[in-house]
């Protein structure tokens, strides 16, 4: 993943799944300190990255991914094996959680000190009710693929020009582990910050994390890193433009902070 001073470098930020009903103290899926990344956050959108992406989990109350819409489940414990509705030989297994980030509830919002207004985009997952969808990109099921378990943020990368991404958010063990696993392999050079991570298993699981993800190609940096000063860096030398956010995804955000 070394760069060279000729390669193009057109960083972008994803922050994933930075919602109410992730944090403490009241929400109903908490992450242990996940309130404590958002000062690391705010700081990261503050820089000049090419493209700066939230992401939010975003569930029908159906949502196969929810102990209650299963007989006997418990929550944290119990799993569920779930099936290409276009392939019925092609499976996973996942674990089964709280209600959580329903659509229209006030845990879906993105958490409001986060600095909503530094971000161009905000991107949906989850919306399907038969599929767990972990990574921001797309869900598991690749053979084939579930079009309506797919998201634009690939498409919306690909128009920027973006070369490499760096993600930060909830949970490290879960979304930011999928999320940081699929850029890598879509070919995206791939960063998680891990000052602006916290995971649902705490220190142990991240550990694990970080194993996995640098395992596949995905380096893990700090805040403070020569990796994220580079981002800075560019634009001060002007090494690559930055998008102008359309009306409409500024009014979208601004819908999809609320919802």
């Amino acid at each position: 993943m070394a760069l060279t001073r000729s390669a193009p470098f057109r960083p972008a930020l994803l922050v994933v799944d930075m919602q109410e009903d992730f944090c403490p103290p009241n929400g109903s899926l908490s992450v242990p300190g996940g309130r404590d990344i958002i000062p690391v956050i705010n700081e990261l959108l503050h820089l000049p990255f090419v493209l700066k992406i939230a992401t939010k989990d975003h569930h029908p109350q159906d949502h196969v991914s929810f102990a209650s819409n299963h007989p006997d489940a418990t929550p944290f414990v119990s799993t569920c094996t779930i099936t290409n509705p276009a392939n019925p030989a092609e499976t996973y297994e996942t674990r089964l959680w709280p209600d959580h980030c329903v659509v229209g509830t006030p845990g879906n919002a993105l958490v409001s000190k986060l600095d909503a207004r530094a971000v161009d985009a905000v991107v949906l997952k989850g919306t399907n009710p038969r599929v767990e969808m972990y990574s921001a990109f797309r869900s598991p099921l690749r053979n084939p693929p579930l079009p309506s378990a797919v998201s634009e943020l690939e498409g919306r990368l690909r128009a920027a020009g973006v070369t490499d991404v760096f993600v930060v958010g909830l949970a490290g063990d879960y979304c930011v582990k999928c999320t940081a696993l699929d850029a890598a392999e879509l070919g995206f050079r791939t960063y998680v910050v891990e000052d602006g991570v916290r995971s649902v298993g705490g220190d142990t699981a991240w550990a694990e994390t970080v194993a996995e993800i640098e395992k596949a190609g995905v380096k893990v940096v700090r805040a403070t890193g020569e990796e994220v000063e580079r981002a800075a860096f560019s634009f001060r030398t002007n090494t690559f433009a930055l998008p102008q956010t359309s009306a409409h995804d500024t009014r979208y955000i601004g819908e999809q902070m609320q919802h």
